[in-house]
């Protein structure tokens, strides 16, 4: 089998643009809701230290050619480093997948450490130029910040500062070499039995969100005390539970409210609310419009 050069296809999409500080770090994000698997494509113009977090399922990376390439399954990353000014990238996303994203400049990421930091990654080839693919599970830590990253609202003004400050943070730990610092840093995570129970409480609000369980019910049916479930689902999603079911709920309805045949009314019932005067409140506190200006956009 041959391989050419990665080229962008008609049907490929952009990755959405996160969050970009111009000389220090730009963060992109994939997400495929979908039931069907999506290609996104990037051209790279510049060097760049590369780092992919897959969030969900699997994403795989591939650098200028379709055979060179990373696959990564949920809570696994990657550090990529190839020495070429302009570069193609191909993401293939498998249906409900999510992946991070974050771009450093050479130069930038040459400030952040000195070469006696070596032994946090391989250093001698980036000096040399030669590539560098490194992989490995996502710490409990790291994965907290990404989803603080992505999920926490912050007042405008400071958002900029907040990104910036979750960016170096996440840096720190994902360079530190102490296998045990996620565990310092976060209690209630330190096994992967408490992550496991945390994440079925997710899955269990977001699949019952229409009449979802109190906190008390939620902790007996996972098998945490409410405590280590507030705590530990604050820690690695970046909100308490109710919050992270409020913002869930409004995306899903504005999802239902793009697709033909979904009125204001049926998506108030099918996200959890009695009366579509509640939920227009709701809806408008989330995206600053009501759910008809919304529909009205969509078809504009």
């Amino acid at each position: 089998m041959h391989f050419k050069g990665i080229e962008r296809q008609n049907n490929d999409k952009s990755p959405e643009i996160f969050h970009k500080e111009s000389g220090h770090f730009s963060i992109l994000h994939i997400k495929n809701e979908s039931s069907e698997e999506e290609r996104y494509f990037q051209h790279l113009e510049h060097n760049y230290i590369q780092l992919y977090f897959c969030l969900e399922e699997t994403c795989t990376v591939a650098f200028n050619m379709e055979h060179c390439k990373i696959e990564l399954h949920e809570d696994e990353s990657g550090l990529i480093y190839y020495k070429e000014l302009n570069s193609n990238l191909l993401f293939t996303m498998e249906p409900h997948s999510e992946l991070a994203i974050i771009m450093i400049p050479l130069k930038h990421f040459h400030s952040l450490f000195s070469e006696d930091d070596n032994l946090f990654f391989n250093f001698e080839n980036m000096k040399l130029g030669k590539p560098i693919i490194e992989t490995k599970p996502t710490g409990n830590f790291v994965k907290s910040i990404l989803h603080q990253i992505f999920q926490q609202k912050v007042n405008n003004s400071l958002k900029t500062l907040y990104i910036k400050g979750k960016i170096y943070e996440l840096l720190s730990m994902y360079f530190n070499m102490n296998d045990e610092s996620d565990a310092e840093r976060c209690p209630f995570m330190a096994n992967e039995d408490t992550v496991q129970k945390i994440k079925q409480a997710k899955d269990i609000i977001t699949s019952e969100m229409a009449s979802p369980p109190s906190l008390e019910e939620l902790s007996k049916m996972v098998g945490l005390n409410i405590k280590k479930l507030k705590m530990g689902f604050k820690e690695l999603y970046g909100m308490p539970v109710f919050t992270f079911l409020f913002h869930y709920k409004m995306e899903h309805a504005k999802k239902l409210l793009s697709e033909n045949g979904h009125n204001v009314n049926e998506v108030a019932l099918q996200v959890g609310y009695s009366t579509s005067s509640h939920f227009i409140v709701a809806f408008k506190k989330k995206f600053g419009i009501t759910p008809k200006q919304f529909t009205k956009q969509e078809i504009n």
